[in-house]
């Protein structure tokens, strides 16, 4: 109840509602990888409600601005002046919806990726073997990280960072094609929605080892056609666990 710190800094973690509630496994791992990191960052546990992008996105733009409203006044409860989220979603509404909805909106957002990529540089950690070493992976440009947001490049620096060798895609950056979940495609239509990532894994060759993504969604909707498919935390946990 209330807000559970890691730091003594007003920096927000906010997981979202799909890796808080869904993928526990990965909520762990962020907690993990900013602590390992030295990210200092605070947590809401009961006060923490849905960004609102589903329900603007349904058409309730409303109910969306009060939810967003209901949120920047808990924020401001606590102090928060910043808040790091792995979410492409929340990111978006955050970052670029919430300075129209909210009034005063005055709270710094930032994806986890670009967070990750500060501290392993701040930190020094570089891969330290050969080019051999490197694990061959694809990454996923999610739609809301990528295209929305523009955020190509640190995600796949991270990666990089951590000892990947990055397979391209022909149909990557701008180009991606959707994962295939979102929406609420894979809510309403599962058929479909794994069909698309049947599609998009197709373009990925079997040899390269796995396919991460930072967005949950996309991570969950891709491994419904692959079992290749790790999220970003996961990928960047081990690597972390694994230097000395």
């Amino acid at each position: 109840m209330g807000i559970f710190g890691f730091g003594k800094g007003k920096t927000l973690y906010y997981p979202g509602c799909l890796t808080k509630g869904v993928l526990k496994e990965q909520f762990e791992n962020y907690k993990e990888i900013f602590n390992r990191l030295g990210i200092d960052f605070v947590l809401l546990r009961d006060d923490e409600v849905c960004c609102g992008l589903p329900i603007l996105n349904g058409g309730y733009k409303k109910d969306a601005r009060k939810l967003a409203a209901k949120n920047f006044d808990v924020f401001r409860k606590y102090g928060i002046k910043r808040i790091v989220t792995n979410c492409p979603s929340c990111y978006h509404m955050f970052g670029e919806v919430y300075p129209s909805l909210v009034r005063d909106w005055d709270i710094t957002v930032e994806h986890a990726t670009g967070v990750i990529l500060n501290a392993l540089k701040r930190k020094r950690i570089r891969f330290k073997g050969s080019d051999e070493d490197r694990e061959l992976v694809a990454y996923h440009d999610p739609c809301h990280l990528g295209r929305y947001s523009g955020i190509f490049e640190e995600p796949r620096e991270v990666i990089e960072i951590l000892g990947g060798k990055i397979f391209e895609s022909k149909y990557n950056r701008e180009n991606a094609i959707c994962c295939g979940g979102g929406g609420g495609v894979r809510a309403n239509f599962p058929e479909i929605a794994k069909a698309v990532a049947k599609k998009k894994s197709s373009f990925i060759p079997e040899h390269v080892g796995k396919v991460i993504s930072p967005c949950g969604l996309c991570y969950a909707n891709i491994k419904s056609a692959t079992e290749r498919s790790v999220e970003f935390s996961d990928f960047v946990v081990r690597k972390l666990r694994g230097m000395r």
